[in-house]
Formats: structure tokens, sequence, C-alpha cells
């Protein structure tokens, strides 16, 4: 547990420009206070106490707002940055390393039984406001941009943006090197649409030349 708890708050130090000593981190992150409150929720949880794994995290959604089923499981060095409206549904499996940012969801979809909430692993980023729906993976290293609703596996190290998801890089390549900028990531819809006007306004040129040389 405290071995978890080193991680947890190192990886604030690794992903968090702002903070700036031990104290500040253990005192001042509403992320880990929610992470160690789900920790012992859900040991409860694992061991039949329901009802209190189910009271514990309903105080630490009052507390952080953070709403983490304690049946959840989170892996070392997650970090959830700033961590309002965060949700992480009770069949969801984070591996370590993960970041979500505020707003972030990794939620369910109908009324289905068993698994059915997604699979984020290692080293992945869910950004602001991304809604990740349903029995999915999101690979390892993979990034969700921010406001992105995400219905289908994300390949290993891919970046998704959009509504629905759409994959527009691998490695990085499409929208460059270093770290997820949430506002600096491509449309692929507007990227659509642009590619569909200029068609449009060459038709009408063509068109335009062809009337011209009739007339002629």
């Amino acid at each position: 547990m405290w071995a978890t708890l080193r991680r947890d708050i190192r990886a604030i130090f690794e992903r968090d420009p702002a903070v700036k000593s031990l104290a500040e981190a253990v005192s001042c992150y509403p992320g880990l206070h929610a992470l160690v409150l789900h920790r012992a929720a859900h040991w409860l949880y694992r061991r039949g106490l329901v009802l209190a794994a189910r009271l514990l995290s309903h105080i630490s959604r009052f507390l952080t707002g953070v709403e983490i089923h304690p049946g959840a499981r989170i892996g070392p060095g997650c970090f959830i940055d700033h961590g309002l409206g965060v949700v992480i549904g009770e069949t969801a499996d984070i591996g370590e390393d993960v970041t979500l940012y505020q707003g972030a969801v990794l939620g369910g979809t109908g009324k289905a039984t068993g698994k059915r909430h997604p699979t984020v692993r290692r080293g992945a980023t869910i950004a602001a406001g991304a809604i990740v729906l349903g029995n999915i993976t999101v690979g390892e290293g993979a990034r969700v941009g921010a406001g992105a609703v995400v219905i289908r596996d994300v390949p290993d190290h891919a970046t998704v943006v959009g509504v629905p998801g759409r994959v527009v890089a691998v490695f990085g390549r499409a929208v460059g090197a270093g770290d997820l900028e949430h506002g600096n990531l491509p449309d692929p819809l507007d990227q659509q649409l642009r590619r569909l006007q200029e068609r449009i306004e060459a038709l009408e040129e063509a068109v335009k030349r062809g009337r011209r040389e009739d007339l002629a």
C-alpha cells in the first residue's frame, strides 16, 4: 500500500509542473485524496463489505468531486489532475501510470451486466471532458483528446479526438511529438468538411468555365 502511495505521489511531481513541495502534493491534490480513499473502499469491496465500501466512496465523492465506484481497479502511478467531475465505473480497469483530467468519464452503456466499463492500459491519457464508454480498451500510451467521445477500442500509442472519437495519429506523427496539447488537436470532422468545401468550389469553378466556353 505504501509503495502504491509513493507511486501516486511521484506521478504528481512527474506530470504537474505546478506542484512545489511534498506537503503541497499530499495536502492540496484532491485527485490523490480520491485515490487513497478509493483504495481503502476497494479493499472493503473485495472482502464483501459492499455497503461500507459504497459509503466510503460516497464520502470521497463529497470531499473531492471525484466519483469512483469501489469495484473499479486502479493501478499505481495514476494521476487525476484537478479531478472535479471525474467518473469511473464499477468494472473499469485502469493500468499503471494513467493520467485523467477533470471531467473525464469511464462509463458504461445501457444496463448490461458483467464487464461494461473501459479498460485503460499503462501510460494512457484521458483529457478534460473526454467520455469513454462501454467494454472497450484504450491502448498503452494512447491519448484521448479533450471532449472526445470514444465508443471503440483505441490502439496502442494512438491519439483519438472528436465525436465520435477517431484515430488521428499513431505514435504522435500527425500531432507532433511531446505531451498532448489539449487545445491543439486536429478535428477530423472539420478536416472532412474543409475538403468537401474545396471540392465543391472546384466543381463550381469547372461549371463556370464550361458555361463561358459555351458562350464563346
